[in-house]
């Protein structure tokens, strides 16, 4: 008969390996399945490695690998498959059939239903409640481990609904105690608003941990904080029949290849908003302390912050300042980073809505103020994506504008880690748009030439053709110009362009207090200057500038 690995993740919990080992121990007894073994990718004792191997040992050269997991998130999706092929590397000629996971399913749902009722145990109806009214005056918050894969999520707020639905309790929420919201004290929280004076909360867990401890005391410290609510925390799913039950039907099924898995809204294979940095994402197993190849520790917090994938940076342009104008990938990037690293220029409202667990880290370069040094910014890219974190560098315009970009490419590829680009909207076209200016028209302007204004014309370190720009016909658009565009204007007019050019200064385009300020080529610079035109600001000149439709504001 084929035979059984269980695959946990582990845990720090010594009571949490020992449920995992009984298990374990009452499915062997079941009888039903001729050999299994357990053990788990990292953290806890025995490691993957060692339950596969017994049971090579004993011949078996097929295998059930069932995980142990109650949602398909990234370790029932990536880890343990990936553990598995390494196992198969180890093991020529094995093969192994992969299990879904436990849950949504009845059995939990009745056994959920047992925890929460034997926490109901004792409550005062009076004397004067029927039967059943404790339920029905009892509001279970259903908690459980939270995850960066929205599937796994959408999986505890449908057990919740499940859980509800005919059972005769007031209501049922879902809340998660990591790497997703709402918290327990949120859910907590909304249940004393919705009315609630006893809750009951039910953690969605299978085994003890340092998760459902943390849900315990956290709990706790609401119903301290309001004495007149009953709190009460069920205990965990544990060892029990139910779950060696549950686990048996899993084995039959991948035994009959009927394995049901959910690709529908599967974060790595389809584009789900705020998760685009999954898609196609290569899996890659745990090293286990206790593996041959566990050279090192993972020394990532699970409990916490808990991603276990390898560590990358995406430089992401952010547009031109309004939170609505970034792209699509650039803001799912985004939702799903550990550390973002800002530019001031960045879509700053866009930092409110990140989970609270992200480090945000202050890149900005201030005209004449507080800058942090190119040289740092790369080294903390690179140090937080080697850490194994998510990073985004998020950059106001489009990172490859003026924008030092490529730099931070450089230094990422350089030091081995993965990077990507993701273009933004500029503000050389999106400026000019956002006043009214087309940049380019037909019969009008047939080129555009964006140009650094940062350095004037005869710095030696200038690499602007000012003569040759002055000769064009077209349009130009001038960037960090604000200190600099009376000289340039000057030199441009020296060498041939009329000074009757039209030129618009936009400032602080995109925002609510965004002004054009339109001037001839020969006073842009005293109109600037009167003006008090300051960064952010572009500036645009050419016929173009004739056929704004939105007239100036001051």
């Amino acid at each position: 008969m084929t035979g059984l690995v269980i695959v946990g993740h582990g845990t720090r919990s010594a009571a949490g390996v020992e449920q995992f080992a009984a298990l374990v121990e009452r499915v062997r007894h079941r009888g039903d399945i001729g050999d299994v073994e357990g053990g788990f990718i990292e953290l806890s004792r025995p490691p993957l490695t060692d339950a596969v191997g017994a049971l090579v040992a004993r011949e078996h050269r097929a295998l059930v690998a069932l995980p142990l997991v109650l949602t398909g998130a990234g370790h029932g999706k990536g880890d343990i498959p990936a553990a598995m092929a390494r196992e198969q590397q180890r093991h020529p000629g094995l093969s192994y059939r992969y299990g879904r996971p436990l849950g949504p399913h009845p059995l939990l749902h009745d056994a959920l239903e047992q925890r929460i009722d034997a926490a109901l145990a004792g409550a005062d109806r009076g004397g004067t409640e029927p039967a059943g009214a404790d339920r029905a005056g009892t509001w279970v918050a259903l908690i459980g481990r939270g995850s960066t894969d929205p599937d796994a999520n959408a999986e505890v707020a449908k057990v919740a609904r499940l859980l509800w639905e005919g059972r005769g309790y007031a209501g049922v929420e879902p809340g998660f105690i990591s790497l997703a919201q709402p918290s327990v004290p949120a859910v907590l929280e909304r249940l004393r608003r919705l009315g609630a004076r006893r809750i009951v909360v039910a953690p969605y867990f299978l085994f003890a941990g340092v998760l459902p401890d943390r849900i315990v005391a956290q709990s706790a410290e609401f119903a301290a904080a309001h004495p007149d609510l009953d709190v009460r925390v069920a205990e965990v799913i544990g060892d029990c029949d139910a779950l060696a039950d549950l686990v048996l039907e899993r084995y039959a099924e991948a035994l009959g290849g009927d394995i049901r898995m959910n690709c529908d809204t599967c974060a790595y294979r389809v584009l789900m908003p705020g998760y685009a940095d999954k898609v196609g994402r290569p899996q890659r197993p745990h090293d286990h302390p206790d593996d041959p190849v566990g050279h090192h520790h993972h020394g990532h917090d699970h409990h916490g912050h808990a991603h276990h994938d390898p560590g990358s940076v995406a430089v992401v342009g952010g547009g031109p300042g309004p939170d609505d104008l970034i792209t699509v990938r650039g803001k799912g990037l985004l939702d799903a980073a550990d550390v973002v690293v800002v530019d001031r220029l960045a879509p700053q409202g866009l930092l409110a809505g990140l989970r609270p667990d992200v480090l945000v880290v202050d890149a900005a370069k201030v005209p004449r103020g507080p800058s942090m040094a190119q040289e740092a910014i790369n080294a903390a890219l690179v140090s937080h994506a080697r850490a194994g974190r998510r990073v985004v560098r998020l950059k106001g315009g489009d990172p490859y504008v003026f924008g030092r970009g490529h730099e931070e490419v450089q230094a990422c590829v350089a030091a081995g880690v993965p990077v990507t680009v993701v273009p933004g909207v500029s503000s050389a076209l999106a400026a000019p748009a956002l006043a009214g200016v087309p940049v380019t028209h037909r019969g009008v302007a047939h080129d555009v030439t964006v140009v650094s204004g940062h350095l004037p014309p005869g710095h030696p370190d200038s690499l602007v053709d000012w003569a040759a720009l002055a000769r064009a016909r077209g349009t130009v658009v001038l960037l960090m110009a604000v200190d600099t565009i009376a000289k340039i204007a000057s030199v441009l007019i020296e060498h041939g362009r009329a000074p009757e050019t039209p030129v618009l200064a936009v400032q602080d385009a995109g925002q609510a207090d965004q002004r054009s300020l339109p001037a001839r080529l020969d006073e842009i610079g005293a109109v600037a200057a009167q003006e008090g035109v300051g960064p952010p600001a572009v500036f645009v000149l050419g016929p173009v500038v004739a056929l704004t439709t939105t007239g100036p504001t001051v």
